[in-house]
Order: structure tokens, then sequence, then C-alpha cells
């Protein structure tokens, strides 16, 4: 429901214009914004007035008017004099608490509707009967759900809100304590860079303007209001994928998580399976930060041995020297392409494990 201080607002407005006085009450009789001293408990007079036949009347020097939003009463408005003009700037202010309350009616209900079917809350049929009442078409969307560092706060969801004000068939809401949901229409973004660069853009725009660092993950695109569900898990897992392959990445793209999607889809004892079949009985501890400069430098270049060596500012042969050690160690070639498949996969799975680990440990 509207906030108390925008109606008070609108009440201090319409005052400063028409120069009488106003107040505002529920249909129980309790004030909810004025713009005078009211005089004695008007209590009594306002339940009276909203339990009769009228429409509007004149008690004790102000004008009474009924505030009815979609067919029910919902406020009692009162202007503070007799005057002929009092009730013209009564009427006036009718109209323009009721669409004011009206708007942010429909746009919590908006807001609502697209909460429950992030969380598939509603059925199919009811999804598109209370989208037509709420005038959401269908359109071409992608869900981007953008993780915060640290405690979610007003300012951070306001932001976002404020970078996507001026697109109507955009929607942002929440659905837990550390995330921002985004339901990007995009059928005026023809690329897929076009999705990379927004997501670039609301990471860039959360640093410098809220100052707190967050992560964008989003999913594909979908058609459908019933897909929306879809892509929101599909950015959900782009996050979490992330975190475990991608951590360097700020913004990750469900349909580019490669083979990082597969490994985190694999069942445990899979992943404990292959990295005996790989390593046997015990992974070898060999990668302080020479080593993992080395191999990351490596593969960075395609297992091109000369550019490695020039890029570490090493020769050739101590390059060589160095992975011809790691070989002992861990029975692969990495200067091999099967090698070096087997190993970069092997160091995927065991970060998925470590993470997992992690997890189990932290929710115990």
């Amino acid at each position: 429901m509207i906030s108390n201080h925008k109606i008070q607002a609108a009440l201090d407005e319409i005052k400063e214009i028409s120069k009488i006085d106003l107040a505002l009450y529920t249909d129980k009789g309790k004030q909810v914004a004025a713009t005078f001293e009211t005089e004695g408990d008007m209590e009594y007079a306002v339940n009276s007035f909203a339990g009769s036949m009228a429409e509007s009347q004149m008690l004790s020097g102000c004008h009474f008017f009924k505030v009815y939003v979609d067919g029910e009463l919902e406020y009692v408005l009162l202007t503070k004099s007799s005057a002929e003009d009092a009730y013209m700037v009564g009427k006036l202010a009718v109209c323009q608490i009721r669409t004011l309350v009206s708007a942010y009616m429909e746009q919590f209900d908006r807001n609502n509707f697209m909460q429950n079917i992030l969380l598939g809350n509603m059925l199919v049929v009811d999804m598109y009967n209370k989208a037509q009442k709420l005038h959401i078409e269908q359109a071409e969307r992608v869900v981007f759900v953008i993780e915060l560092e640290g405690k979610k706060d007003g300012t951070a969801i306001e932001l976002v809100k404020n970078l996507f004000a001026a697109k109507t068939r955009d929607f942002v809401t929440e659905v837990d304590e550390q995330s921002i949901v985004l339901i990007k229409d995009t059928r005026e973004m023809g690329e897929d860079e076009d999705l990379a660069s927004l997501a670039s853009m609301i990471v860039d725009n959360m640093h410098a303007e809220a100052m707190v660092r967050v992560r964008v993950g989003y999913g594909n695109r979908v058609n459908n209001l019933q897909d929306i569900a879809k892509s929101y898990q599909e950015a959900k897992m782009a996050l979490e994928v992330g975190k475990i392959f991608y951590a360097e990445k700020e913004t990750i793209a469900y349909r580019y998580l490669g083979i990082g999607r597969l490994i985190y889809q694999l069942p445990m004892s899979l992943c404990e399976m292959f990295i005996h079949e790989v390593f046997g009985d015990e992974i070898p501890d060999v990668f302080n930060e020479e080593t993992t400069t080395t191999i990351q430098k490596f593969f960075e270049n395609n297992l091109n041995i000369s550019e490695t060596a020039r890029q570490l500012y090493v020769h050739r042969n101590t390059l060589v020297y160095r992975l011809e050690r790691l070989e002992k160690v861990i029975g692969l070639d990495i200067r091999k392409f099967d090698d070096a498949m087997t190993f970069k996969i092997a160091m995927m799975v065991i970060s998925h494990m470590q993470y997992v680990k992690n997890s189990d440990n932290a929710l115990n």
C-alpha cells in the first residue's frame, strides 16, 4: 500500500496551490495525513460519515468526501473551509488521491505477480488471467539476478529501479535477502552481446553509485510468462557455477557456462570416482603459486611453450623443466592435448567437490 509520506506530500502540494487545508483519514477514523492540526477527536465524525449514504457533506465547517478505490471505500477526505472553492478543491483532491493509490496498488500487484511467477507459485491459467488484468503482455524476456556482496539495503534496490525506471515493461523485485531480480524485456535487444553489456552496466553502476560489489548472472531468453521461472533458475545456476569455476568474472551467462555446467550437475560419487581414476588414492599437493601461474599461462597460450616462456620471462628450457617436474608428480604430460584436457577437467571437478564440502560444513 502507498506510504503515508507520499499522501502527505500530495496534500501539501494541493494546499500550496489552493491555499485550502486538507486532512485524510481511513474509513475507521485514523488520521493518515493532514496539512493542519485538527481540533478534538475526529474519529466519531469520520466513522459516522463513512457509515452514511452520503458521498459528501458539511460538518463543523469542513467538507467531508468519500474516497473509493476499485469500488471500495478506502479513505475519508476533509477540506477545512466552507467556501465554495473548498468543495471543488476537495473533489479534485479525491480524484488525485484515488489515482495515486490505484497506481501504487497496481504496481504492488504487478510486483507481487512477478514474484509468484519467479517462485512457481501460480497455475498457468491463473497466470494469464491475472496478467490480462494487470496489462502485462507476452514478450521476450531475460531474468538477471544481481547478487550483492554483503547485506542488501534499500539503496541498492532503489538504484536498480532507477536504472530501469523509464522502461515500464521491465520489472525489478526481490525474492530473497541476498539478491535483486531484474526481469528485462529484451524485444529491442537483438544480440547476446547486448545482454552482456547490460549486465556489465549494472555491475559498474552498483559499484560507482551504491559503492557495493555485485555479481550478475542471467538466463536464456524466454517468450512465455510461465518460462520466466526457468530463466530465473538458469540465472541462479549461472551465479552458483560462476562461483566455483569462473570466480574472476563479475557477469556470467547461463548459456556460456560450458563444461562447468556439466560438472556442477554431476553427483559427488561420480566426481570422486573420476578423481581417483586420474590421480589415484591422493590428490597431489603441488599447486604452489609458481606452478599455478605456469599452468594458467600455458593453458591461456594454447599449450604454446615458446609464447608461455616469453610471457613468464623464463627460458624455454626452464619452462620445459617445470612441466616435466609436474608430469612426474601428477602422471600427466600437459604438453599433450589429451592430458591437458584431462588435467583441466580434473581441476574443475576438485573445485566443485571443495565447494560442495564447504557448503555442507557451513550448513552444519
